[in-house]
């Protein structure tokens, strides 16, 4: 494995790292050389075992020795794959604070599977519509594989798990669980993507505040799964089942609830409407677990 001092981040090399945006790391020349970037020891190890493949990476000299079992992954990985160490100032400068995660990475994008091949298999599944907020898309994908949902399929208009802040926030858990785009139509991913689930064998519940909406726990209970509450028609075998999240403030569109199965809600308390998409993630996750 190469290891290359730089002194300054004008280094041409550096473009992944100091120059390109997260929308030009994706596309500029897409698909064949999309990258992405991965933030700190642990994000980076998630990535290598998600099967990612390295380009380069980029740390102060004092990390060398820390992290030398990660680099020992990355070098097991992609052996012609360049270390460029920095003056500490010089990544201050990049980052606009220490560099205390470690090191940055830059990755190859890997190609998205299909819908029928990201959620092969699974018993729980996320959807999320349009939710434009690269923390929230995090958050979510954190929960996600901390509560045992088995894929996320976002909607075209939803912000890209692999931007650097969501991959920052997720922890590198958007490496571990499989994910996919789901629907073509930017405005109405639904008239496509909720009779794709039902075909797949899903049953579809929006999470969204409505007059006929059921509890998490009278999901739980018809979709065969323990509950407080009883069912006496529950199946013997727990079904698949998407949960639909649409983004802060609009929620769902009208034409995705009314396209899904079940309206499900989250009980409130002291005059509270709702709760902030990721937080209401993790409490729908837990409940269907």
């Amino acid at each position: 494995m190469p290891i290359e001092y730089v002194t300054s981040l004008d280094d041409p090399r550096l473009d992944a790292f100091a120059r390109l945006t997260d929308t030009q790391l994706r596309s500029r020349i897409e698909p064949e050389r999309a990258q992405l970037i991965a933030e700190s020891g642990k994000v980076i190890e998630r990535a290598l075992e998600g099967g990612l493949t390295p380009v380069s990476l980029l740390m102060e000299e004092k990390w060398l020795e820390p992290l030398a079992p990660v680099l020992a992954q990355v070098e097991a990985a992609a052996p012609d794959a360049p270390v460029f160490v920095a003056p500490r100032d010089e990544l201050t400068r990049l980052t606009g604070f220490e560099l205390t995660r470690g090191a940055l990475a830059c990755f190859k994008r890997p190609a998205l599977p299909t819908v029928a091949e990201a959620v092969a298999g699974a018993r729980l599944v996320a959807v999320l519509e349009n939710i434009t907020n690269h923390t929230n898309v995090g958050a979510i994908f954190r929960s996600a594989a901390a509560l045992g949902v088995d894929a996320v399929l976002v909607s075209p208009a939803c912000y890209d798990p692999f931007y650097r802040r969501a991959v920052r926030v997720s922890m590198g858990t958007v490496f571990q669980i499989p994910w996919t785009r789901i629907g073509d139509d930017v405005h109405d991913w639904a008239h496509e993507g909720v009779p794709l689930l039902r075909e797949l064998g899903f049953t579809t519940a929006a999470m969204a505040l409505s007059d006929d909406s059921i509890t998490l726990d009278e999901l739980a209970a018809l979709t065969g799964r323990p509950s407080r509450v009883a069912a006496p028609d529950a199946p013997a075998q727990p079904q698949p089942v998407a949960l639909v999240f649409g983004t802060e403030g609009d929620g769902l569109a009208a034409s995705t609830i009314s396209r899904c199965d079940h309206t499900v809600r989250i009980p409130m308390d002291h005059g509270v409407d709702s709760l902030n998409v990721a937080a209401a993630s993790a409490v729908a996750f837990y409940a269907l677990r």
